[in-house]
């Protein structure tokens, strides 16, 4: 556990290696995830002016990252307002990926939503060179998967299943093949523009 939702923070978290989830709990203590970080990301920035988060932050699997203080963050807003508008960019990033992730459980069939989900993260791993399009790292489990695409993990199975069968994906031992990326994101209605990766 990285953050507590409520609670005070007084410094935000950049990944530099693994996975980071946010997430939030239902009354009965069911976690949804409602967000995948990967190398690159800094998780939790929005906390900067909040002061607190309204979610909890959690590694899938190992991680190695770079806590940064408040306070540095105040001195380099103050000392080099260009990196002001970076800051901004990361925040709205994360909004624009919120939003296409309402899409994704929202209008997608469940198949859809499982390529969706697995084309955005291999989107994100290639633009910090941590895949080539076909291969990358995947510590999540079945479960894990289910809860970021609103699914039970028998539910997820199934999906696995059809899109290997499909010839599209196979997911094993910690590690996505992907055998034809095009038609995956055309199965998912993916388009990595709401990433901004070019910028």
């Amino acid at each position: 556990m990285i953050a507590h939702a409520g609670a005070p923070i007084s410094m935000s978290t950049y990944l530099m290696e693994g996975f980071i989830c946010r997430y939030m709990d239902d009354r009965n203590g069911i976690r949804q995830l409602v967000a995948v970080h990967v190398a690159g990301d800094f998780v939790d920035l929005h906390g900067y002016p909040l002061g607190r988060l309204d979610h909890d932050v959690a590694t899938l699997g190992a991680c190695k990252i770079a806590l940064v203080p408040h306070q540095a963050l105040d001195r380099l807003v103050k000392e080099r307002p260009n990196l002001t508008k970076l800051l901004w960019f990361s925040t709205l990033l994360d909004a624009a990926m919120h939003r296409e992730w309402i899409f994704r459980l929202g209008r997608l069939d469940a198949v859809a939503r499982v390529g969706h989900f697995f084309c955005e993260i291999e989107a994100k791993l290639r633009a910090v060179g941590l895949s080539d399009g076909h291969h990358y790292h995947f510590p999540l489990t079945q479960a894990d998967l289910g809860e970021a695409c609103g699914m039970t993990s028998v539910h997820i199975n199934r999906m696995l299943r059809e899109l290997r069968e499909r010839k599209l994906l196979q997911v094993q031992r910690g590690k996505v093949t992907i055998h034809d990326l095009a038609a995956l994101r055309r199965l998912s209605e993916f388009d990595p523009s709401y990433l901004f990766i070019d910028q």
